[in-house]
């Protein structure tokens, strides 16, 4: 754990881990975020190697969305209706050729993810109350649509959940909440991605150590990073 003022701390619920024994997730956290940093290069990099995989085929033959789409099943979701967010950003490139620009970090994230086709999350801590769990909801969690609009996530829904009942993504891996998203006054984030392929074990830490290269290349800052795992499921990272 590094030194700093605020613990923010991530997890995967016991149910969660024994209903996807083949989940492997990554995490980074980091401060010093700025809305001017110089990314460009780095996501023009990792477009590159998405463009080059889609001219070989769609992003529905991939392994890593079709995992997803196997575990959205599960989940009851229909898979076609409900993608996990590499899928979504994947389509979107290969439709449009590229993705709208936001924030030079969720952009440089959503270049490689593209890269991974691995889903990405990436909150801002300030707007976390304690960390964040992934676990079935309750049901009366509050989730704070881009519309502007308050939600409350089904029972049983997987969602990513803080201390306080707030809800920071709604069916696992589809959407994120507008309250804990990246904007220009962001300095510290978590960042989470999480894939069920049967290379996830080494796709996940290339992924994460491409998202903390990236980070201290282009704001100069020291992430951290972590694997949980199922004997140690619980990360703490000073911020």
């Amino acid at each position: 754990m590094t030194q700093g003022t605020r613990l923010i701390r991530f997890q995967h619920s016991d149910a969660i881990r024994s209903e996807y024994p083949e989940l492997v997730a990554g995490t980074v956290a980091a401060a010093g975020i700025t809305p001017d940093g110089a990314a460009d290069s780095l996501i023009a990099k990792f477009t590159a190697v998405a463009q080059a995989r889609l001219a070989t085929g769609t992003e529905a033959e991939f392994p890593e969305i079709q995992a997803w789409r196997r575990a959205f099943s599960r989940m009851g979701l229909k898979p076609t209706q409900y993608r996990c967010a590499s899928e979504s950003l994947l389509r979107r490139f290969r439709k449009e050729g590229a993705l709208p620009r936001i924030h030079p970090l969720v952009d440089l994230c959503n270049a490689i993810s593209l890269a991974f086709a691995i889903p990405v999350a990436v909150f801002d801590v300030a707007a976390v109350s304690g960390g964040l769990e992934v676990r079935h909801a309750r049901g009366d969690e509050d989730y704070l649509a881009f519309s502007g609009e308050t939600e409350h996530p089904d029972a049983r829904e997987v969602i990513f959940a803080d201390a306080a009942g707030r809800a920071h993504a709604r069916r696992w891996t589809n959407r994120q909440s507008g309250h804990s998203s990246v904007r220009e006054t962001t300095a510290a984030v978590l960042i989470v991605a999480e894939a069920m392929h049967g290379s996830a074990a080494a796709d996940v830490p290339d992924l994460v150590a491409a998202i903390a290269d990236g980070l201290g290349e282009v704001w100069r800052t020291s992430p951290e990073t972590a694997i949980p795992t199922p004997s140690s499921p619980r990360v703490e990272f000073s911020l």
